[in-house]
């Protein structure tokens, strides 16, 4: 008879309490969006109420958060493609070099995401205003790719360097050359990685925030720069701020359901050895 372990009803317990942590403020920010402000000013939650989607009509028709929205998705998916296609290249090319110089290269890179935003978005700023690039869709895009960059890398790294060598041998005795072997041999295999990692990639540019405040103006605006005009002291702002914040939610819950099947394969990717 096989002895009964605990670690699974523990884990369980673990992820049950995670998850709903994090979904607390979700929870919240739904129910206050269906109330009128004077139910959602209360500091208690309460479920004696009559539900409205006035807010959220509201938000939508009323004002440019339309406009913001079609920024956030622009901004975001050249983004991801500039910043992934580029940081695929150099990551596979990494996994072929000695793994002295690799390893100097991609510490460099780490030390750049390391520093404070704030200290990158001043001088993208003077630049920007040197060049008149101030509130254009080409300095947030570059600005975001530059951000960007080294998480693909390393992410994108991780996964190349799980692909066995002898494939890229194989291939070579097959008379593929450098770009062949990249794009024919390794790129395949990891192609469920470049979902995992365009995803991310897709959230740190969809939420950027500093970036986003400091370098866009009434024309290129986000929409997380948007929606912090929703939420000042005016109570009504209460109910249009929470079906704001739903509104900015609903399109990556919708990529993430989609995607979902290549989401576990390219998490599961490392399982791929020789």
């Amino acid at each position: 008879m096989q002895s009964f372990s605990w670690k699974q009803p523990i884990l369980a317990l673990v992820l049950i309490v995670f998850t709903t942590v994090n979904l607390l403020p979700i929870a919240w920010a739904v129910i206050i969006s269906i109330k009128d402000p004077v139910d959602a000013f209360m500091p208690t939650l309460s479920f004696d109420f009559t539900p409205t989607l006035e807010y959220h009509w509201r938000v939508w028709t009323e004002g440019d958060f339309v406009r913001f929205f079609f920024n956030s998705i622009f901004v975001s998916v050249a983004t991801v493609v500039i910043s992934v296609s580029f940081g695929t290249m150099a990551a596979y090319q990494l996994t072929r070099m000695p793994a002295g110089r690799a390893r100097v290269i991609l510490l460099s890179i780490l030390g750049m995401r390391m520093f404070p935003h704030i200290l990158l978005a001043l001088p993208f700023f003077v630049i920007a205003q040197t060049f008149d690039l101030i509130d254009t869709y080409f300095l947030l895009i570059l600005a975001f790719v530059a951000i960007n960059q080294p998480f693909t890398i390393w992410f994108m790294r991780s996964f190349f360097a799980d692909v066995p060598k002898e494939i890229y041998e194989a291939a070579a005795i097959d008379g593929c050359n450098a770009w062949q072997t990249f794009y024919r041999v390794a790129l395949p295999i990891v192609r469920p990685g470049l979902w995992v990692t365009s995803l991310f990639s897709l959230l740190l540019a969809y939420n950027e925030f500093l970036f986003a405040r400091v370098l866009t103006g009434t024309q290129t605006r986000t929409l997380p720069v948007a929606i912090s005009a929703y939420g000042s002291e005016d109570v009504s702002y209460w109910s249009m701020a929470a079906a704001a914040a739903i509104g900015i939610t609903l399109p990556i819950i919708l990529f993430m359901v989609l995607l979902q099947r290549h989401l576990v394969r390219g998490i599961a990717l490392g399982a791929v050895k020789g």
